[in-house]
């Protein structure tokens, strides 16, 4: 993490230490496998690291361009970029690129994969519901996104759940499915896509797992950094409640970027808590209700 004074939290770096080191023991295993079972993985490989790379270089401009998003001066949202300016300077990092999104679901995210490439957006429907200090509260918690990098760390985590899903269709594509080895013995194409399909599982859990403790820790870290968590309190209870009345046919359209917004479109309760990209809302209120306490307010 860059120096900023967003409060380090020591959890969240064990936790992305862990995941990485537990990812990568996982992918040292799952080429093993495939090198044993005499599969060439080096195109998947190449693939895989080419999206990894644009992913992780573009990131940016790929989330604002599928969220419709664009950049904003300070003549065109001033009391937004006002906002930007006091917790950049509260937290002593550079500021990042401001954008709006015209939705109306009350939503906001940033991207970047570093603190000098970074945008923070938010929607139209946010910025229609939420007041001045909750609407920093929200920010806070963005900010604190880029200053921990979590976009480049889920970014990385994500490379091996992307090596399993590409191995899966090149094993269903190429009808390795079928092919037994010499020896008449079981399809190795079968045994391709049942450890492949393994890999991907547990590394989705692994990277949602990661997920949802950074959400806590950007709760935290911008709580402590405005030091009005009840005001973070608030805009959450305000965004869930809203996200609530919105048709779930455009909930739907926006749920694949659950994984970047400050509270997600769908969340349910239909939804496993283990395939949740966000904690529950209660988890987030109980622990700003601490950080109340604690700081006596």
């Amino acid at each position: 993490m860059a120096r900023t004074r967003f409060a380090p939290d020591r959890g969240l770096s064990v936790r992305m230490t862990v995941t990485m080191f537990l990812l990568g023991l996982l992918y040292v295993v799952f080429m093993a496998i495939l090198i044993s079972l005499g599969v060439q993985a080096v195109v998947v490989l190449v693939i895989a690291a080419g999206l990894l790379l644009v992913q992780y270089f573009f990131s940016d401009k790929i989330a604002l361009f599928a969220m419709h998003g664009r950049e904003v001066s300070p003549e065109e949202a001033p009391e937004l970029h006002g906002i930007i300016d006091r917790l950049t300077a509260m937290a002593d990092m550079p500021k990042p690129r401001v954008a709006i999104a015209d939705s109306d679901i009350p939503n906001a995210f940033a991207t970047g994969r570093n603190q000098k490439n970074a945008v923070v957006c938010v929607t139209t429907g946010i910025l229609r519901r939420l007041d001045a200090n909750e609407l920093e509260g929200v920010l806070a918690h963005e900010m604190s996104h880029v200053a921990h990098r979590d976009v480049a760390v889920m970014t990385i985590a994500s490379f091996l759940g992307i090596v399993a899903g590409l191995m899966t269709r090149f094993a269903l594509y190429t009808g390795l499915g079928g092919r037994r080895d010499s020896n008449n013995g079981p399809p190795i194409g079968l045994i391709i896509l049942l450890v492949s399909a393994l890999v991907y599982a547990v590394s989705f859990l692994l990277t949602r797992a990661l997920s949802r403790y950074r959400e806590l820790a950007a709760d935290r870290a911008g709580a402590y950094l405005t030091q009005r968590p009840s005001a973070l309190a608030s805009a959450l209870v305000k965004v869930s409640g809203e996200i609530a009345r919105i048709p779930t046919r455009d909930l739907r359209e926006a749920q694949a970027f659950n994984a970047f917004y400050f509270t997600p479109a769908l969340s349910g309760q239909s939804v496993a808590a283990l395939f949740s990209t966000h904690p529950p809302l209660e988890r987030r209120l109980d622990q700003l209700a601490q950080i109340s306490a604690a700081l006596g307010r």
